[in-house]
């Protein structure tokens, strides 16, 4: 339990530093992620779309 604790606090840590040192390519990276889930779940509707036509 503390080592899960001490291992969230080094994410976050890294993510924070990330952020500040350079900020243009973590926009990139969130936008990439964004990007993605929403490829996903239209590929999603389009399985269930196809599914119940």
């Amino acid at each position: 339990m503390k080592l899960q604790k001490v291992l969230v606090y080094l994410a976050v840590a890294f993510a924070v530093f990330y952020l500040y040192s350079r900020p243009a390519d973590a926009a990139d990276a969130v936008r990439g992620v964004i990007d993605g889930i929403g490829t996903g779940a239209s590929q999603l509707a389009t399985f269930f779309s196809q599914l119940f036509a």
